[in-house]
């Protein structure tokens, strides 16, 4: 029994992990920018957007997203532990910065679960089951253009 408890265990921090990094990809990817280019970035895309993340299905262990703290190219990533579904969070993020969430399962499996990014009205992302693991949960491209 303990063996199963820390296979799940080690299973839910890959899990976890995997998922932060691939939310991150994208300002990760653009992280051979310097550090006065990611200001420049920031400066210059000061219009704001409202997304608003949802996650359904039967329990998450953890809901990781982007609320808009941090810099346009470098998010920082708030988390909710153990929350209660479905769960719904509406945010103001900035420029370029892209909108995330990442539902990790509390088990092995995420069959259920299904998450889904939504700019006024319109769905930009989404994702629900294993394709969920896979993908790192659901992640935009910001919707501002300018």
């Amino acid at each position: 029994m303990n063996r199963t408890t820390r296979t799940t265990h080690v299973g839910r921090t890959t899990r976890a992990a995997v998922a932060a990094l691939a939310a991150c990809g994208l300002a990760l990817g653009l992280g051979a920018c310097s550090d006065e280019a990611v200001e420049a970035v920031d400066k210059v895309t000061d219009e704001t957007y409202e997304v608003t993340y949802e996650v359904t299905g039967t329990s998450a262990g953890e809901i990781q997203f982007h609320g808009g703290g941090g810099k346009a190219l470098e998010p920082e990533i708030e988390s909710v532990t153990s929350p209660v579904l479905p769960w719904e969070k509406t945010v103001t993020l900035r420029g370029i910065m892209p909108p995330a969430v990442m539902p990790v399962p509390p088990d092995e499996g995420a069959a259920d679960l299904a998450c889904t990014i939504t700019h006024k009205g319109e769905v930009i992302a989404e994702a629900k089951g294993e394709e969920l693991l896979t993908s790192g949960g659901c992640v935009a491209v910001s919707p501002v253009t300018g």
